[in-house]
């Protein structure tokens, strides 16, 4: 049996979160050690440690935050509104979409490590590593380094015995490093949330994960305030946690731990009595002349749903650009993404599912979280979707948000998930009782 991790998630009000039984560091130590090496194991890969003549002073992840804040804020000004990056033999504009505080970490005495996410004028994101020295409040950049445009990774992270990390050029990355794992998986999964200003009665739905063929899931523990019941949502047979609450769980936490077995999924077989059900409509991803069009004009002259499917699928990775930017991505809006083609794993898989469906290609969505690989501990901060077909008598699984990422891994997307993910919920326009208005 695979060895557990542990996964947290922390986004916003809410988290989920992974966390090794075999180790006590926090996700900034895995940070600390996988960034240490850039800067202190460059030739023979021995260390350096520098004598101090006086204690470093403890720095947490909010005092790396306000460092780089700081800096990206006097750089933006410097440059006129931009924070303005050489790259590639180009000179980019960027602007300040956000600091990935999950990945903030010290990694020694003096030494610190941001990630953030930059955005240029015409709209491609930038996922921008920094490295920085100094003591709170006085902080300085010593190093920048592009790592990914778009989702796209230049490099990746590998671990050697010592427990040191270098970078490695994304195209040579193995699998696991590049976030797919075949092997089954085992973890422990944190969700959290916190309960927001409450002043009157109020309910509050999260999803419950269920065991199936793919996933094995058991409840550790449960801590909520207020009166709590599970709901049944019969369409897709999803669970739904519902919490009844008062203006005195104001600000309380809500915490579920599962622990989860994993196995990669491959196209097969249901006891699906109609998959046809899955041609209909949904609320944001509505049938229209426009998607039948597309869908038409891409599957020309190709016999066979498996083979158009794959028409489609790669209609999507050449037709879209993963890009977190503006207004309306990230609401799964097909429409939005067919005028856009831009967005995330939400927006790549509900364009594609509208497509599917004006062909007769019955298609699905699911939505959860995914694991990291390369670690075995640490915080999640986001969520992910993936989607399904139907095509010779089976589902075929697609995620073609991160085969648009990882080109080298799009033949593996088009009908495998990994391991290293957990199903929260499956389909669109969930519908319990009692429902939110």
């Amino acid at each position: 049996m695979s060895t557990p991790r542990s996964i947290r998630n922390n986004c916003g009000s809410g988290g989920f979160g992974v966390r090794s039984d075999q180790m006590s560091g926090a996700l900034r130590l895995i940070l600390a050690l996988l960034l240490l090496l850039v800067l202190a194991s460059c030739g023979d890969g021995r260390q350096t440690v520098q004598a101090v003549s006086e204690p470093a002073p403890i720095v947490v992840t909010g005092d790396i935050a306000a460092g780089i804040e700081k800096y990206v804020e006097e750089t933006t000004q410097a440059g006129g509104g931009y924070f303005r990056l050489a790259f590639d033999e180009q000179k980019l504009d960027l602007k300040l979409v956000r600091i990935h505080t999950e990945y903030l970490a010290n990694l020694g005495p003096r030494r610190h490590f941001a990630c953030v996410d930059l955005v240029d004028t015409r709209g491609d994101v930038y996922d921008v590593d920094f490295f920085l020295k100094g003591d709170p409040g006085a902080m300085t950049v010593t190093e920048t380094m592009v790592h990914k445009v778009n989702g796209r990774p230049f490099y990746a992270w590998q671990q050697k015995e010592d427990k040191t990390w270098y970078r490695v050029p994304a195209d040579g990355a193995s699998d696991a490093l590049l976030g797919v794992l075949r092997d089954p998986d085992t973890f422990e999964f944190i969700y959290r949330a916190t309960i927001p200003v409450i002043r009157d009665s109020a309910r509050m739905w999260l999803p419950f994960p269920a065991s199936d063929s793919y996933q094995t899931v058991r409840v550790i523990s449960i801590e909520t305030p207020g009166q709590r019941r599970v709901l049944e949502e019969k369409e897709h047979g999803n669970e739904v946690l519902l919490l009844e609450l008062g203006p005195g769980d104001s600000g309380r936490q809500v915490e579920i731990r599962y622990e989860v077995q994993r196995v990669e999924k491959a196209a097969y077989e249901t006891s699906e009595s109609d998959p046809t059900r899955y041609l209909k409509p949904e609320r944001l991803v509505p049938m229209n002349e426009t998607f039948r069009s597309i869908a038409e004009k891409t599957v020309e002259g190709k016999k066979g749903n498996l083979v158009q499917a794959r028409a489609l699928y790669d209609h999507v990775i050449d037709g879209m650009r993963y890009a977190k930017v503006g207004e309306g991505w990230g609401q799964g809006d097909a429409v939005y993404a067919c005028d856009a083609l831009t967005g995330n794993c939400t927006d790549f898989h509900s364009y594609f599912i509208a497509l599917a469906r004006s062909v007769d290609i019955p298609a699905r969505f699911a939505i959860g979280a995914a694991i990291p690989s390369e670690r075995d501990e640490g915080g999640v901060d986001g969520y992910h979707c993936w989607a399904e077909f139907y095509a010779e008598g089976k589902w075929w699984p697609v995620d073609i948000s991160e085969a648009n990422k990882y080109s080298a891994l799009s033949t593996y997307y088009f009908g495998h998930h990994p391991a290293n993910r957990i199903e929260l919920s499956r389909g669109r326009d969930l519908v319990v009782e009692p429902g939110p208005a």
